[in-house]
């Protein structure tokens, strides 16, 4: 697949070469030319050196046969136009645009894009594990408003139900099971047994409440 990164600091570096070794054809765009000494010495893709809005620099670039545009200078309003322009004049399928200052964020998605924001992500994961070390993310949605987590059951809990340790008020859903190495789909009525894996899907606050539940010692 044909792939533009523009921007060549050090996620768009690491970037084109994540897809240069699956095979993908890169071209990297960067105004400042001195950054593509950031690529990997085995890189083998296009660089152009141009600003990525500047006329002809993205057609030169091969965008009309394009699978995907990933916007990620250290711009948060260049990252949105140079995506938004991908998308709605060259139509190319696959946009993505960074954003570094959160508080520019709902400005990018205003254009109806993807976006990664490394600062925010980035701040809620160490929040986990500074805060929550026992549990552990295993995906992450959008820019982290939604985790599946995975904890496991205590002794506290153990012959308790599902329903009993998860509530849809809290932002908390399950996902998958696992006991003795199996895993299923539980109900609300499944009854817990100490060392079970259970993966749910929530919202931060969401596991901030099932891990404080988790570390009471409920009543019999």
């Amino acid at each position: 697949m044909n792939f533009i990164v523009v921007g060549c600091g050090r996620v768009g570096a690491e970037l084109c070469y994540h897809l240069f070794k699956q095979g993908h054809q890169i071209v990297v765009v960067d105004i400042n030319k001195e950054s593509f000494n950031r690529l990997h010495p085995d890189f083998r893709g296009r660089t152009l050196e141009g600003e990525g809005l500047a006329e002809g620099v993205l057609e030169r670039a091969g965008i009309h046969e394009a699978h995907g545009l990933a916007a990620v200078t250290n711009s948060d309003m260049l990252n949105a136009v140079v995506a938004h322009a991908a998308r709605t004049v060259y139509n190319v399928p696959n946009v993505v645009a960074r954003n570094y200052d959160p508080n520019l964020r709902p400005i990018i998605e205003a254009f109806g894009l993807q976006t990664v924001g490394s600062t925010s992500w980035g701040a809620q994961r160490v929040e986990e594990l500074l805060m929550y070390p026992t549990q552990r993310m295993v995906y992450s949605a959008g820019n982290g408003e939604v985790e599946i987590y995975e904890v496991q059951i205590t002794d506290e809990w153990n012959g308790r139900t599902l329903g009993e340790l998860l509530t849809p008020l809290d932002d908390c859903y399950p996902v998958a099971l696992s006991r003795a190495g199996k895993a299923f789909l539980p109900q609300t009525e499944t009854n817990l047994q100490r060392g079970d894996l259970l993966n749910f899907s929530s919202t931060f606050e969401g596991m901030r409440a099932l891990m404080a539940r988790l570390s009471k010692k409920v009543e019999a």
